[in-house]
């Protein structure tokens, strides 16, 4: 489960007064700010830099230098923003990068209790950015008055104090050198001395930085011993990467050794039938080689669900792919929805040529009604379900109902110009024609033995819909939380492989049990293919009623009813989705498969 870790920046400020009388001189450029009793006194930072180890054999393990104000630190910013601090050509040279801090530190007032800075959520791939950073021994550069912040020291073979420049980011000794400790606590301490009175000039800074676990919220508490935060790293995702290879792998195999020995056993065994004898038997899938192409129920409706389906398939495609190449940030949330928007709008005429080319297929005529079923029944299912949401989301007052005028333009979009191209598609569609079938269909439809329990049509359904759906079960939870838990979605690359995977699975799953109902002399497979590949879309509803139960608390009405619309909406699109990669997948297959067996 993603578990992001909670940071916490805090400190206690503590002054402590020099009182030695000394003479001395400044080169120019050097000299020192004098501050007044409550002054604030600027503190600055410096990028993070490696440093040695604790051990007496310590190696430097790293020479690159990171920002400070690097995101995936996810380091308290000061209103406004950084603003970075003007540097010489040599400090630029030499890695320098200052900037201001929010840290508020006044002179000679002393903060004995915890302050807390900021609050802030770590994700778990910046989890494992920062925890790699302690265990390469990174240290934090701060700056005040131009003095470098120090953190004392115990030398392990002497036992003298001595001053290091900067401190730990976060703790790697034994216990933690296998999860390290983040330091989120800082002890802060100026010393100062006075050259006038009521003057005062900044002769050291000293940290101790200290890593605290444990509620982050609430009241600070300092003084007593807590646990340290740890930052749980997200290995989640190559679970999920590594279930999903292997299941695919696995079906791949089975898939193979089924062609390979008996679809090729078949074929070698129908081929070696001498055509000029009186009397054939038949067994088999061959059996049904008169049937297989017959024109199935509802011809209309089958090409429509494929061609809004196609459709559907070109938007996830490119719309990954953009995201990919990182022309999607993850930070902007509209980029992603206006992507898929623009894409469904513009691929329009791909449903529509596939859908007509389906259904002149499977032997349809009424070919205007096909092109204009395409166009408008999807779009306009999916518009009443989300305005009737949306009234929802306007009784309750909701600031997230969409307005009237951006309803009206997603109308425009898609029948100003979805479906236009639609008829496009649907005409080039009709131009290139039927798909030409390797056999011929009989007159007279044969009987249909009783299938087994297993191949009926809800059985089929669901038992292939359960390897689709669990090589993509674990980013569901991703996906969800971003929908509904207003979580930023960033693992585009994990995303499109698991696309990948379940597309591969699907046709997999889907051709498996086309097979085994030909097998069993069942040739309405069209209907068949279109609901195996769709079979996940049920456990996607589970998965999300499930989900809802174990993360959600809705108490409204109209919570509820939000929740089970869109979780609808999303099911229908997955439905439509995978079940035209299954009846496609599928066609192919039946195609070749019947292709390659000689026919009285």
């Amino acid at each position: 489960m993603h578990s992001p870790g909670r940071l916490l920046a805090s400190g206690v400020l503590t002054v402590l007064a020099t009182s030695a009388a000394v003479n001395a001189f400044y080169l120019p450029g050097a000299a020192p700010h004098d501050y007044k009793d409550g002054e604030k006194v600027d503190l600055f930072v410096n990028a993070l830099t490696p440093m040695l180890g604790g051990a007496d054999n310590a190696k430097l393990k790293s020479l690159i230098n990171h920002d400070y104000y690097n995101p995936s630190f996810h380091f308290c910013e000061p209103e406004g923003g950084p603003q970075k601090q003007p540097e010489s050509l040599g400090s630029i040279l030499f890695g320098d990068r200052i900037f201001n801090s929010p840290y508020d530190i006044r002179m000679l007032q002393n903060n004995g209790t915890c302050q807390s800075l900021c609050i802030t959520s770590v994700p778990g791939e910046d989890a494992k950015f920062i925890n790699e950073r302690i265990l390469e021994d990174y240290a934090l550069n701060w700056l005040v008055d131009g003095l470098p912040a120090a953190e004392m020291k115990v030398d392990m073979k002497t036992g003298d104090l001595f001053f290091d420049m900067g401190f730990n980011l976060g703790n790697d000794e034994p216990p933690y050198d296998e999860q390290p400790a983040l330091n989120n606590h800082y002890d802060i301490v100026l010393r100062y001395h006075t050259p006038s009175p009521g003057n005062y000039r900044v002769v050291g800074v000293l940290v101790w930085p200290s890593s605290r676990g444990g509620p982050q919220d609430g009241a600070l508490d300092c003084e007593s011993e807590v646990q340290p935060l740890i930052l749980r790293e997200t290995r989640i995702h190559w679970f999920s990467l590594i279930n999903s290879l292997v299941i695919v792998v696995f079906l791949c195999v089975m898939v193979s050794m089924i062609l390979l020995r008996s679809v090729s056993r078949d074929i070698s065994r129908y081929n070696a039938i001498d055509l000029s004898e009186d009397v054939q038997e038949d067994w088999g899938w061959k059996l049904v080689h008169g049937e297989v192409f017959r024109t199935p129920r509802n011809p209309m409706v089958l090409s429509v669900l494929v061609g809004n389906g196609a459709q559907l398939c070109a938007m996830v495609g490119v719309t990954l792919v953009f995201a990919l190449l990182g022309f999607l940030s993850p930070s902007n949330r509209g980029s992603l929805a206006t992507v898929m928007m623009i894409c469904w709008t513009f691929f329009g005429g791909i449903g529509g040529y596939v859908s007509s080319r389906v259904y002149a297929s499977m032997g349809g005529t009424e070919k205007r009604k096909n092109s204009f079923f395409t166009a408008t029944i999807l779009p306009t299912f999916v518009f009443a379900v989300v305005f009737l949401l949306n009234l929802f989301l306007i009784t309750a007052g909701s600031s997230g109902a969409v307005p009237f005028g951006t309803m009206l333009l997603i109308v425009l979009l898609w029948f100003g110009i979805s479906a236009p191209l639609s008829a496009i598609g649907a005409y080039f569609g009709t131009k290139h024609g039927a798909i030409t079938h390797p056999v011929r269909v009989n007159p007279i439809p044969r009987q249909i033995p009783p299938s087994p329990k297993y191949l009926r049509p809800w059985a089929a359904t669901l038992l292939s819909g359960i390897l689709p759906f669990g090589a993509a079960f674990v980013e569901l939870y991703f996906v969800l939380s971003s929908l509904f838990a207003s979580r930023a979605y960033y693992a585009f690359g994990f995303l499109a492989l698991t696309a990948g995977v379940v597309a591969l699975t699907t046709a997999t799953v889907t051709i498996l049990f086309t097979y085994f109902i030909l097998c069993a002399e069942e040739y309405r497979w069209h209907w068949r293919a279109f609901l195996t590949g769709g079979g996940s879309a049920f456990w996607l509803l589970a998965y999300g009623l499930f989900y809802w139960a174990s993360r959600l608390s809705l108490d409204s009405f109209s919570g509820v009813i939000l929740y089970l619309g869109y979780l609808f909406l999303l099911v229908l699109l997955d439905f439509l989705v995978t079940g035209t990669i299954g009846f496609l997948a599928t066609y192919w297959a039946v195609r070749r498969l019947y292709g390659s067996i000689r026919i009285d």
